[in-house]
């Protein structure tokens, strides 16, 4: 801990020049004199201030320093200037990214400054050998990327301080007394950066929210939600706006729009779900070619632009899901109650109809806005009880009304053809290059007190990808409906780029190691290759592993106005339309197809583009605090377990520790390397292994091990691992 917050350097004279050019350097924008110089260095007797000045005049004669007026000075700015985002290691080494040079810019964590990790930062790049990756320190903060920050305060007389949660801020906040705001010693508070002068080692902040005790549940996940910067309640005035709102359906609303109460229409969603925003329509027409309907909830209807709603939604960007709870964009009166496409209720859509033959050649399409009343509603568990059936008598076990269930022998119908459909459809998309990622999700069983009491796996079943297709159907045709036209209209689309090939070449000698093998020739070489890969390795010890790096190697699918195709679908047009209610890019996309449909003229790109920027910051900022929630539910789970030994997969080996996923339940911890005490182990990248140095043991990525819980930190979220042993010498005891 920095308890000392002023800079008591001494310079000595014979490194001065170096300290006189990093004092002009520390803000490229500022002129300095001698005397601001040697307060800075705190240099006061005349001999140093001369040594200074003779300094001041050899760097101006080297080119490094120029004198813009008699005595002020300011560094000579140049092409090793760069601007750039800087994201911070737990280690705590930066790394710069600016577009101007293709490799990334280390920072030592001596040369990091005042940034933080995810600010904009200018940085200067010292000169390098040919070859070397370039290496910098960081000049100017120019935009901080969070100011509010979570951690655990420790309260003294007259100030505290406050650790940061987050492993990547290398600093902890210095809290005045005024600003402690009645946080006790221990809690968990979110802090507010206030300002970081020069001569101070830590940044001067403010208590803004006590959260509570460190450990508690509710502490915990709120702490979450404010470290990403996500609200967990709607501000009163949103709340009020969205109670006046006019939810009734009028016979002159229903006029405007194509009409289909009467065509056969339900839901299948997961059994807990309370939200139901797409439903499906079929139909068999007098040609023998088939009507299926993708209707979607017309969020954008009562999702006015302009609005104290729409500015909180559009801040949301999304719904969070986290273990216990979900964040909801909207609230719960709109996504749950008049959104919601509730069974045998009156329903206002926006619609992608189709018609389709028996070998999915679409003949016509339809988009606009419609009126439904969905026939039922469906568990996944229940419609793939039909498909694996083919009865329509749905089991009181799986039933969501907890009784034998009969369901009508026309839906039975539609779900199994719907079906045989969405396999010609799945089976397509795969040929033409897709990637089939079909990763487990964990999942918890939560008592009363949201304790978890077990942990499960959700895969993907036929039902789950039969709404899947469908759903991309969707998305996939209306992107090209408005992408394909001439001229060109702005629109929304989600984008996927190539896969990093770094990544990929690293994957391939990691998956070597377990038998399997990675071509990476071309383009429709490396899909096929990776989709053999991810198929071989299902139901293997490596499995989880290698889906994991495989991941790794894309590039993160993004939302933008100029469309590059999305690589892991193979399409070459797609956009979001069919969850309006959890993702707002669906509400513009509803909003820019009507606006075309109405024969609107072309939509500013420069304002989506902003806007698809902010929606997808948001998205990975969810997707941190889901991740999150998961984690800390694992290290719950495997507290409530510390006398038990798991077997695991070792997913990661390093200079410092081993990595163990636990088979059962996808908990990951760390076996420090000093904690292998039978004996010295050193770290050998090329095999992957850490092997000991006199018995020659070796413990290699893949290899199944035994382990038991040394620590399981809930603030951290991080598990520490006893080594038992390799399995089969555990096994053999």
């Amino acid at each position: 801990m920095n308890k000392n917050n002023k800079n008591t350097s001494n310079t000595k004279f014979s490194d001065l020049s170096q300290s006189v050019l990093d004092t002009i350097k520390q803000d490229p924008n500022k002129t300095y004199n001698y005397k601001q110089i040697c307060s800075h260095l705190s240099i006061t007797d005349s001999s140093g201030r001369n040594h200074v000045i003779k300094q001041l005049h050899q760097l101006k004669s080297k080119g490094k320093i120029e004198e813009t007026d008699r005595g002020k000075f300011k560094i000579i700015k140049g092409i090793d200037y760069y601007i750039g985002r800087i994201d911070v290691s737990t280690r705590g080494t930066g790394y710069v990214i600016t577009e101007e040079l293709e490799e990334d810019i280390m920072i030592p964590k001596r040369s990091l400054g005042k940034a933080l990790n995810g600010d904009e930062v200018e940085v200067y790049v010292y000169k390098r050998k040919r070859g070397s990756q370039p290496e910098g320190e960081i000049t100017r903060v120019i935009k901080r990327k969070k100011t509010e920050f979570v951690g655990e305060i420790q309260v003294h007389e007259k100030f505290a301080f406050v650790k940061i949660t987050d492993a990547k801020i290398q600093t902890d906040f210095f809290i005045p007394g005024r600003e402690i705001n009645g946080a006790k010693d221990g809690q968990v508070v979110l802090v507010e950066l206030l300002e970081w002068n020069e001569k101070q080692d830590s940044p001067n902040g403010r208590v803004k929210d006590i959260l509570g005790e460190p450990g508690d549940h509710n502490t915990e996940i709120h702490a979450i939600l404010a470290q990403y910067g996500l609200p967990y309640e709607f501000p009163v005035e949103v709340e009020e706006y969205t109670e006046k709102l006019d939810k009734t359906i009028s016979l002159e609303e229903i006029g405007k729009r194509r009409d289909m109460r009467g065509t056969l229409t339900y839901t299948i969603d997961p059994a807990d779900a309370k939200d139901f925003d797409d439903a499906l329509s079929f139909e068999v027409l007098p040609n023998g070619n088939y009507e299926i309907g993708i209707h979607i909830a017309d969020v954008s209807h009562y999702l006015k632009e302009g609005t104290v709603l729409d500015d909180e939604a559009y801040e949301r960007a999304t719904s969070v899901y986290l273990v216990d709870r979900v964040v909801p964009m909207l609230p719960e009166v709109l996504s749950n109650g008049v959104c919601s496409l509730n069974a045998n209720e009156d329903k206002l859509c926006f619609s992608a109809v189709f018609e389709m033959d028996h070998d999915c050649n679409i003949l016509k399409e339809w988009f606009g806005r419609t009126v439904i009343n969905s026939d039922q509603r469906f568990a996944y568990e229940e419609a793939q009880h039909i498909i694996e059936t083919g009865q329509g008598i749905i089991p009181c076990e799986i039933s969501l009304t907890k009784k034998e269930t009969t369901i009508q022998p026309e839906i039975v119908v539609a779900t199994l053809k719907l079906q045989e459909l969405a396999v010609i459809m799945r089976a397509q998309r795969m040929e033409q290059g897709a990637l089939s990622f079909d990763k487990s999700e964990v999942k918890f069983d939560l008592n009363e007190n949201a304790e978890p009491v077990g942990v499960y796996f959700k895969t993907s079943k036929d039902a789950n990808k039969l709404i899947e297709e469908f759903m991309l159907l969707a998305n996939r045709k209306v992107a090209g409906f408005i992408g394909k036209q001439q001229p060109k209209k702005t629109f929304i689309y989600r984008i996927h780029d190539e896969p990093n090939d770094e990544k990929l070449t690293a994957l391939a000698g990691i998956v070597v190691k377990f038998g399997h093998k990675l071509e990476l020739r071309d383009k429709k070489t490396i899909t096929k290759s990776l989709n053999k890969l991810l198929s071989d390795v299902k139901g293997n010890k490596e499995q989880n592993m290698v889906d994991t790096l495989a991941i790794r190697t894309m590039s993160k699918a993004v939302y933008s106005t100029n469309n590059i195709g999305h690589y892991g679908l193979a399409f070459d047009y797609y956009s979001h339309f069919t969850s309006p209610i959890r993702r707002y890019p669906d509400v513009m996309v509803h909003r820019l197809l009507q606006h075309y449909l109405d024969g609107g003229k072309t939509a500013s790109e420069d304002l989506y583009e902003e806007k698809c920027g902010h929606s997808s910051e948001m998205e990975i900022l969810s997707s941190k605090a889901e991740r999150d929630s998961i984690k800390y539910m694992q290290v719950k789970f495997m507290k409530n377990h510390a006398d038990e030994e798991f077997l695991g997969v070792i997913s990661g080996v390093t200079d410092w520790g081993i990595y163990v996923e636990i088979i059962s339940n996808k908990c990951e911890g760390m076996i420090r390397l000093g904690d292998l005490n039978d004996d010295s182990y050193e770290y050998v990248e090329e095999e992957f292994a850490v092997i000991g140095r006199k018995t020659k043991n070796t413990y290699t990525l893949g290899d199944e091990v035994y382990v038991k819980v040394k620590n399981a930190d809930l603030v951290k979220k991080h598990l520490d691992f006893w080594m038992i042993g390799n399995r089969e010498a555990v096994e053999k005891i």
